[in-house]
């Protein structure tokens, strides 16, 4: 595997280029907007693509050394293509709401993290010798934990880096990665500051097609840097991905 290959037509393509009304605008993305069209600015797309592929570069590195990548996107056109690609890739995702304390009070998130990881235990073994009312309970906690905790219950402690939609409203996540030393690969748009972004990507954070590139670019350069991790452990990829159609052979 390589890393993942884009086009500026493709951020063309997707409307990465469409920033917010100029009158909304933070001067500090200033050096990152090339002009304005029909009161609409417009960013510099030859800054986003060197900025993009540095961004996927830290991506790969942070998972070829074993790292955790946590994927943060709560808006409501990011929450899909956040927890998929996070899926895809075997990282981590918030896309409920960001729960104060996350980073910096891990010790607390972990043991709600237990508490979901027992109700669904108990609920999986049918719940026996609960009333009807404390299973309904339960079955209201498991819910609730799940659409806050479930993208990092497999997490296991801090991230050692952040991918971010939307910076404007994950201000609390860039803010206790900030206290922690964690670096943040976030996707700013012109309406944004982009104080405590490590790696800056210069991009419309509202269309539902510049998201989706932005998570699936991420994400496979997070494939890639695990299957650097495999080779650097003398794991035989070509194997590996044989195996199932070996086994599937065999089974006709």
């Amino acid at each position: 595997m390589a890393l993942p290959d884009f086009s500026m037509r493709q951020l063309l393509e997707a409307g990465v280029h469409y920033g917010h009304q100029t009158a909304r605008w933070n001067p500090r993305m200033g050096e990152y907007i090339y002009g304005d069209r029909n009161g609409i600015h417009i960013l510099d797309l030859t800054q986003t693509v060197p900025l993009l592929d540095q961004a996927l570069k830290v991506v790969r590195d942070t998972v070829a050394k074993g790292g955790r990548i946590l994927f943060v996107g709560t808006k409501r056109q990011a929450q899909k293509p956040i927890a998929e690609a996070a899926e895809k890739c075997a990282q981590y995702y918030m896309n409920h709401r960001w729960l104060g304390g996350t980073l910096t009070n891990w010790k607390t998130v972990s043991q709600s993290i237990q508490r979901l990881k027992q109700i669904d235990e108990v609920l999986a073994a049918g719940g026996e010798g609960l009333t009807k009312k404390e299973r309904l309970n339960m079955e209201r906690d498991q819910s609730k934990l799940q659409a806050s905790l479930g993208g990092i219950r497999e997490m296991g402690g801090v991230p050692d880096l952040l991918f971010i939609i939307d910076v404007g409203k994950e201000d609390l996540a860039i803010q206790e990665a900030q206290k922690l030393g964690i670096p943040v690969v976030a996707v700013v748009d012109t309406n944004c500051s982009p104080k405590g972004v490590s790696h800056i990507i210069p991009g419309n954070d509202d269309a539902a097609r510049a998201i989706a590139l932005y998570c699936d670019l991420i994400a496979r350069a997070a494939l890639d840097g695990m299957s650097a991790q495999l080779g650097a452990a003398g794991v035989d990829l070509g194997a590996l991905e044989a195996a199932p159609e070996e086994a599937a052979a065999e089974e006709a």
